[in-house]
C-alpha cells in the first residue's frame, strides 16, 4: 500500500533531547569521548583577559569548528558554518542547541589573528592528542618512517616575480669544514681559503628563484611529471602502526634532505631505533647524523648515475690501507685533494691510461685522466648499506606504502590535504597541526571503541521519561483489562 503526504510530519511539534539525535556509533560521539576537551582551557588561558572585555566564545567550541572542517575535509570555513547550521551531529559536538545561532564564518579567522597568531597553540593540541595515544600504549616509536608530501598553495601561478635568493648555510656546514681541514692536513695539503665573494669582487648573491606575489612563503614546486605549482612541503614522521609522531612545514622548493633536521630535532628523543626514509634523504650528512645518535638509517638502493657504456663507480675498488682506488685494469688512482663539498678526489695517471684497452669505458677527458670522488663521511654511507642488507630490512622498508604513504593518501582524499585555502606558512602550520591531530584522534577513538575502553553514554532525561511513560501506560491498560 502506497503512503502519501509524508511531508505532514514537518509541522509536528516534538519534545526531544539533542543527545538522542546523535547515534551512539557516530564518529563525533566517539571522538568526544576519547579525550577530555577541557585541556584547551589551560592552553589559551593566557590569551584572554581575566577581568576586562565582553564574554568570549567558548574556546573549546572555537577550536572544534576548524576541527570539524579538517576532519571531514570541508573546503572552506564559510562552507563549514553552513554545514553546522543544518547538521545535528555538528551542533551536538559544539554544544549548540537546535535554535542557537551558529558563529559567523569570520569568527575563527579574527580570533586567530588577534589571539593565536605567532603561537604554538595548534602544535600543543597535536602533541596533547599524541600523548593520549601514548597513554594507551598504542604508539611504537622504535621504527619511524619519514617522508614529505606537497600541498598546493593558494597562489596564482601567473602572479609571480623573480628574485635573487641568498644561499642558506647547510646544517652540517661547520662540521664538514672541520673534517675537510683535518683531511687536507693529514695529506699535507694547505687549508682551503674562506669563500668570500666580496673580497674577490663578486656580488655575493645566490641563485634566481620564482616567488609568488600572493603567498611569498610558498615555493615553486616541479617534480617529474607533476604540474608546476606553488606549494608547501610537509615533512611527516609516523610509526609502523600509522600514528603521526611529528611534522614540519617548508616552502615547496626546498629539498627533503635540507629540511630534514627541523623535523628530526622534534622527534630525536622519542626512542627511535631505526629510521626508514626514501632516496631523497640518502646523503652522507644525514647518515652521519643518525648513526652518531645511535639510530640505524634504512635507505633504499639508489642506482648509480653513470653515462651508458662507462664503468660504474662500484667497479673501482677502494683500498683503505693505501687510501687509493684500483681501476678494472689493475691501475691505481692516487689521492689528489679534498674539495669544498667534502669529496676527496682520486686521479689516475694520464700517460698510463692513454694506452689502456678500457679507456673508452673509463673516461672521455682530453688528458685521459680518470677522477673518482669519495666523501669524507663515506664510511657512514657504507655502514648504512650494511644495514640495508641486514635480514628483515627489505621487508621493513616495504612497509612504507602501508604507513607513511597510506597516511598521505588518507589526508589528501578525506581531509582536504591536496591544497590549502590559507595564506602564509603560519596558517599552513595550523592546518597541518589540526589535520594530523584529527587523524590521530579519529584512529584513537575507533580503537578505544573496538576494545571497549570508551565510557558508556548515560541515557538522556527525555528518553528515560519516555520509557517511564510507556511503562505506566502499559500497566494502566493491564489494570483496566483485569477490571473489565
Amino acid at each position: 500500500m502506497m503512503t502519501q503526504n509524508a511531508e505532514k510530519k514537518r509541522e509536528q511539534v516534538q519534545m526531544f533531547c539533542m543527545d538522542d539525535l546523535v547515534p551512539e556509533n557516530h564518529l563525533l560521539r566517539l571522538i568526544d569521548k576519547a579525550i577530555d576537551w577541557t585541556f584547551i582551557y589551560n592552553l589559551v588561558e593566557d590569551k584572554y583577559s581575566p577581568d576586562f572585555g565582553r564574554p568570549s566564545m567558548d574556546p573549546v567550541m572555537l577550536i572544534k569548528i576548524p576541527f570539524i572542517q579538517y576532519l571531514y575535509g570541508i573546503r572552506s570555513m564559510r562552507q563549514t558554518i553552513r554545514e553546522i547550521e543544518v547538521n545535528v551531529a555538528y551542533r551536538w559536538f559544539l554544544g549548540l542547541e537546535m535554535l542557537d545561532p551558529v558563529p559567523h564564518f569570520s569568527t575563527f579567522g579574527k580570533n586567530y589573528s588577534r589571539r593565536f597568531k605567532d603561537t604554538d597553540l595548534f602544535e600543543q593540541i597535536f602533541e596533547h592528542i599524541l600523548s593520549e595515544c601514548y597513554k594507551y600504549k598504542l604508539v611504537d616509536p622504535t621504527e619511524v618512517f619519514v617522508d614529505a608530501t606537497h600541498v598546493k598553495a593558494r597562489a596564482n601561478n601567473k602572479k609571480m616575480r623573480k628574485r635573487i635568493a641568498q644561499q642558506e648555510a647547510k646544517f652540517y656546514e661547520e662540521q664538514l669544514k672541520e673534517e675537510i681541514i683535518a683531511d687536507r692536513e693529514a695529506h699535507g695539503k694547505k687549508p682551503l681559503k674562506d669563500k668570500d665573494d666580496d673580497k674577490k669582487g663578486g656580488t655575493g648573491v645566490g641563485k634566481e628563484i620564482k616567488e609568488s606575489t600572493s603567498d611569498p612563503d610558498s615555493g615553486w614546486f616541479h617534480k617529474g611529471e607533476h604540474k608546476q605549482v606553488f606549494a608547501y612541503g610537509v615533512e611527516t614522521a609516523c610509526d609502523k602502526h600509522g600514528w603521526i609522531l611529528g611534522y614540519s612545514v617548508h616552502p615547496g622548493n626546498q629539498h627533503d634532505s635540507v629540511t630534514f633536521p627541523v623535523l628530526y630535532n622534534k622527534i630525536r628523543d622519542i626512542g627511535i631505533e631505526t629510521m626508514i626514509v626514501d632516496a631523497g634523504y640518502k646523503t652522507p650528512a644525514i647518515a652521519k647524523m643518525l648513526i652518531d645518535d645511535g639510530i640505524k638509517p634504512l635507505f633504499p638502493y639508489k642506482r648509480p648515475i653513470t653515462k651508458e657504456g662507462f664503468f660504474k663507480k662500484y667497479e673501482y675498488a677502494y683500498d683503505e690501507y693505501y687510501d687509493c682506488y684500483v681501476c678494472p685494469n689493475g691501475k691505481t688512482l692516487e689521492y689528489c685533494t679534498a674539495n669544498r663539498e667534502g669529496y676527496r678526489e682520486y686521479k689516475s695517471c694520464g700517460a698510463v691510461c692513454e694506452h689502456c684497452p678500457y679507456l673508452t669505458q673509463c673516461t672521455a677527458s682530453r688528458d685521459h685522466v680518470k677522477v673518482v670522488t669519495r666523501h669524507v663521511w663515506e664510511p657512514y654511507m657504507e655502514l648504512a648499506e650494511d644495514i640495508r642488507h641486514t635480514l628483515g630490512m627489505k621487508e621493513l622498508y616495504q612497509q612504507r606504502k602501508q604507513t607513511i604513504e597510506r597516511l598521505f593518501g588518507t589526508a589528501k582524499e578525506n581531509h582536504g590535504f591536496r591544497y590549502t585555502q590559507q595564506y602564509g606558512k603560519a596558517r599552513m602550520e595550523m592546518k597541518v597541526g589540526l589535520t594530523y591531530a584529527c587523524m590521530n584522534l579519529k584512529k584513537l577513538a575507533r580503537i578505544l571503541k573496538r576494545r571497549g575502553w570508551l565510557p558508556e553514554a548515560s541515557t538522556s532525561f527525555f528518553l528515560r521519561f519516555h520509557v517511564l511513560l510507556q511503562n505506566r501506560i502499559t500497566k494502566r491498560k493491564v489494570v483496566l483489562g483485569l477490571a473489565a
